[in-house]
């Protein structure tokens, strides 16, 4: 019996979910057509049920942004931060934030941190099983070589006539 509950849970989670993706999805599109407001509001009963929510924490922000209200945004864009630390698209988000506020040494940090974010991210090691290549753009990069042609090495180069033979002794040339 209790397998059976956990899997009743696992379905209502998963359930839970897919309607936090459907409320993501209106408040984005609210976004889109600039209705801060109802947008703001969906994100915030998302952030109400699951706190750990990050792209409503993210977006929620970027909401605040738009209304012009940077001290709010700059507050929601930490919240994101303390979600995920190192997440290149937060320090971006908070550079704009800090920068539209008048506070351009802090918008300059978070800047930086958004570049070395992105560094990390390009040298961290593909999953296990992976190669940073696959065999099948390596197959692309082959093709779009092009084909070594033949040639024929001349059997008599030109002459040089920087290279002077040069006696044994004999004197430089006159200036």
């Amino acid at each position: 019996m209790g397998a059976l509950a956990a899997l009743r849970g696992t379905r209502h989670l998963e359930g839970l979910m897919s309607d936090f993706q459907a409320i993501y999805d209106d408040a984005m599109f609210d976004y889109s057509t600039g209705d801060y407001d109802t947008a703001i509001a969906k994100l915030a009963g998302i952030l109400a049920e699951d706190p750990q929510h990050f792209d409503a924490q993210l977006s929620i922000a970027m909401c605040h942004y738009r209304k012009g209200d940077y001290a709010t945004a700059i507050a929601e864009g930490h919240k994101a931060q303390t979600l995920k630390p190192n997440e290149q698209l937060v320090h971006t988000n908070l550079s704009l934030f800090y920068m539209k506020s008048g506070d351009k040494k802090t918008a300059e940090y978070h800047g930086l941190q958004a570049r070395i974010a992105s560094w990390k991210e390009n040298m961290a090691p593909p999953p296990a099983g992976q190669s940073a290549v696959t065999e099948s753009a390596e197959d692309d990069l082959k093709m779009a070589q092009p084909k070594a042609q033949a040639f024929k090495l001349p059997e008599k180069f030109p002459e040089q006539p920087w290279k002077k033979n040069k006696a044994a002794g004999a004197p430089p040339p006159a200036h």
